[in-house]
């Protein structure tokens, strides 16, 4: 349950309704809101009286629900907007990881030639074996701040563990939660107490309640701006990586209030298909690409089966341009 009261009720009030419903209290310019467990149902009388409004849940998806916010949320995404009334379906591209400047610094061109400002690329990288590239860590966050400074792109890359987390909140300018760093509470914490955009990626084993109740985490700590990510999942299929599962796409876009992105490189996981899940993804209106690009893909240290080259991806954005036209949206 949600429960609001006039921001003039006394904080020692609040803090002792909170106590007795064991809720979380946020606090904006308006009012207090108590979120409790979606168990309670009904509200003692004498907290009733103080209430200017309550809103009664099914599960603990509660912020995110559009039972609460029937609107989508509206986010700043560098000089871009996504959700809210916004039409734009924002295409975020760049290499799996940053590798060196010269890597760095041609995909930075890339983008400028085609007009898109969103760079994302890992500098912490969760691989699947110790013997694998880890990602350049801190040196690769400062080679992408120099990108920002040099060309004016938004930054996204990811957070690995909780010991990263302060660098790539001061780093980057939308910080992304890996599927396999999902669950991780740490994250999700430090991510709670900043206005950053927090991009959470789904977990290949995760449902979609699941999914939801993580980015609750950070939307009951404290930040707003939580985007979805459907990368795909896990299922019985074996001629894929994933299955991308734009079926839950579908019904977060009907229940909930967060923006919806998706990664069709990760579900697929093959450079062949990525641009065919990418028109399909666009038909569905959605918020946001993310695409992964490489100068060459044949040398990436990560996923270099997945990574499109720059010819492909002109390609790609120059076929996108009109599927996001016929369903009303624009590709910035």
């Amino acid at each position: 349950m949600i429960i609001h009261f006039p921001v003039k009720t006394p904080t020692a009030k609040i803090e002792e309704i909170a106590k007795s419903l064991e809720a979380i209290v946020l606090k904006d310019a308006d009012k207090f809101a108590l979120i409790t467990g979606s168990s309670v149902k009904k509200l003692p009388e004498e907290v009733a009286k103080l209430a200017t409004e309550s809103f009664v849940f099914d599960s603990d998806i509660q912020l995110a629900s559009k039972k609460y916010t029937s609107s989508v949320r509206e986010i700043q995404i560098g000089k871009t907007v996504i959700g809210g009334k916004s039409n734009n379906t924002l295409l975020i591209a760049g290499p799996c990881s940053v590798e060196s400047e010269e890597q760095i610094t041609q995909s930075s061109e890339l983008l400028k030639e085609l007009g898109l400002t969103a760079l994302r690329a890992g500098c912490f990288k969760p691989r699947t074996s110790p013997y694998s590239f880890q990602g350049m860590g801190i040196d690769g966050l400062k080679l992408l701040d120099k990108m920002r400074k040099n060309y004016g792109y938004t930054i996204v890359t990811e957070v690995r563990d909780a010991t990263q987390v302060k660098d790539v909140i001061d780093y980057a300018d939308v910080i992304q939660i890996g599927a396999k760093s999902m669950y991780d509470h740490g994250i999700l914490k430090a991510c709670a107490k900043t206005q950053k955009p927090v991009l959470i990626k789904r977990g290949f084993g995760t449902t979609v309640q699941e999914f939801i109740q993580c980015a609750e985490f950070v939307l009951s700590g404290g930040n707003p701006n939580v985007i979805l990510c459907e990368r795909g999942i896990r299922t019985f299929e074996t001629k894929t990586r994933f299955t991308l599962d734009l079926c839950s796409v579908a019904w977060l876009k009907e229940y909930t209030n967060l923006p919806v992105i998706l990664d069709p490189s990760h579900a697929m996981g093959y450079a062949y298909g990525v641009a065919d899940l990418a028109r399909a993804c666009t038909a569905m209106g959605v918020d946001g690409l993310l695409i992964e690009v490489h100068p060459n893909p044949a040398v990436a240290k990560s996923d270099a089966s997945q990574q499109l080259n720059h010819d492909e991806f002109r390609g790609l954005v120059k076929s996108l341009k009109p599927v996001a036209k016929a369903v009303g949206r624009t590709i910035v």
